[in-house]
């Protein structure tokens, strides 16, 4: 009771220990919280005129508010692999890749040697949502997640894996579907670049650098071979070891440079 009443004072002679856990034990214990309660009102009546005062200004609009409806059922495990900004964002890509696979199906010929809207889109997906996976500028929680312990690059790589998990199985159902690429097509030029992004992320950003790079590929490779409908020359099957190098290079980054995420 003394060590409440002192707290009820604001007694700034309470040792930070003690307090913490006088404040952690009043969080479960509901009769000290009434204990607590009694005090204000006789050791500190300026702040119980104060509360009394604010509940009287407030407890009309309290009266009128609506309860706000209950929440969807939600996974504990979802917030830790994905974010909400993410979802808009995996929509456009999904649609993107079904407007593709329209366009190759009523446009493109499946014979090898002509490059589909799929083939050429494919390779750079993934990126667009892996951009919005950690973005200060679109995740209003940002900063608040950025603080958390499990910030930095073990988040970054489950909502990157979280994007890869939705991306990727739509482009290879996409490619079974129209028969115009093959998975050894799009898929490791498609990782190297994730990984590639990420690796400059460590240093300019990860949205900066999917960006980048999705620019990069429809000026140099997508625009070119859009006019001349030929499979572009780093797309080819003698270019895979290139992409798997790649791969493997910007991989060995992230490793490398795993505690520059935590600052960014």
């Amino acid at each position: 009771m003394r060590l409440i009443d002192d707290y009820a004072r604001g007694d700034t002679g309470i040792p930070a220990d003690t307090l913490w856990a006088l404040e952690s034990h009043l969080e479960t214990c509901a009769p000290c919280r009434a204990r607590l309660a009694a005090s204000v009102t006789t050791e500190a009546p300026a702040v119980a005129a104060l509360v009394d005062t604010v509940r009287a200004g407030l407890q009309p609009h309290l009266d009128a508010a609506v309860r706000a409806p209950s929440r969807r059922y939600r996974p504990r495990w979802l917030p830790a692999w994905t974010t909400p900004v993410v979802a808009p964002w995996l929509a456009m890509t999904v649609t993107v890749t079904l407007l593709a696979l329209l366009l190759a199906a009523v446009g493109a010929p499946a014979v090898l040697g002509t490059a589909s809207p799929a083939l050429l889109l494919a390779p750079v997906l993934p990126l667009c949502a892996v951009a919005a996976a950690w973005s200060r500028t679109l995740d209003p929680a940002h900063e608040l997640t950025a603080s958390t312990p499990r910030a930095g690059l073990p988040l970054m790589l489950r909502r990157t894996i979280a994007v890869l998990a939705v991306v990727l199985p739509a482009l290879l159902v996409e490619g079974r579907l129209t028969g115009t690429t093959t998975a050894a097509q799009w898929l490791l030029p498609s990782l190297a670049f994730t990984s590639t992004a990420l690796a400059l992320g460590s240093v300019i950003g990860v949205t900066r650098a999917a960006t980048g790079l999705v620019a990069a590929w429809a000026v140099v490779v997508a625009a070119p071979a859009w006019g001349t409908d030929e499979i572009p020359v780093v797309l080819a099957p003698d270019r895979l070891p290139l992409w798997g190098t790649l791969l493997v290079l910007g991989t060995g980054t992230v490793i490398a440079r795993r505690h520059a995420y935590s600052a960014l």
